[in-house]
């Protein structure tokens, strides 16, 4: 691809947006669902995971990669595949940082997210939304 590094960096900043976004989705879903429902921590991450999933394609598809392939269930998929492995690198790293290494569940989870974005961006970038 020979995108230029300003093109890719506005692409990357708008990636960061819609993961803000993301984030205020899967942070208030994990919340609510482990702190009130009292649901398995790993499982109220996943849920946090899935809806701010959805809700992260549809933004990146329309304003970050602009993206309209007509093939619009395939290219979730990929989206979604490319988010599992992300789902099992942030699992991996909330369990090692929590608990093995004793830091607030949160502060874990905020750092797996941060690690988690640059897998996200470039296997997004290079497979599910390239041209």
């Amino acid at each position: 691809m020979s995108e230029s590094i300003a093109s890719l960096s506005i692409k990357f900043l708008k990636f960061g947006l819609v993961g803000l976004s993301g984030l205020a989705i899967d942070f208030g879903l994990t919340y609510l669902a482990k702190e009130k429902l009292r649901w398995n921590k790993y499982v109220a991450n996943s849920l946090g995971f899935i809806v701010a999933c959805t809700s992260n394609y549809i933004l990146n598809r329309t304003w970050t990669f602009q993206n309209y392939d007509t093939a619009v269930v395939q290219q979730y998929l990929k989206f979604v595949t490319v988010s599992v492995v992300g789902l099992g690198l942030s699992n991996l790293l909330v369990y090692l940082l929590h608990d093995r290494l004793g830091l607030n569940f949160y502060v874990a989870k905020l750092i797996a997210i941060g690690l988690v974005m640059l897998w996200n961006f470039s296997a997004n970038y290079l497979f599910t939304f390239k041209v």
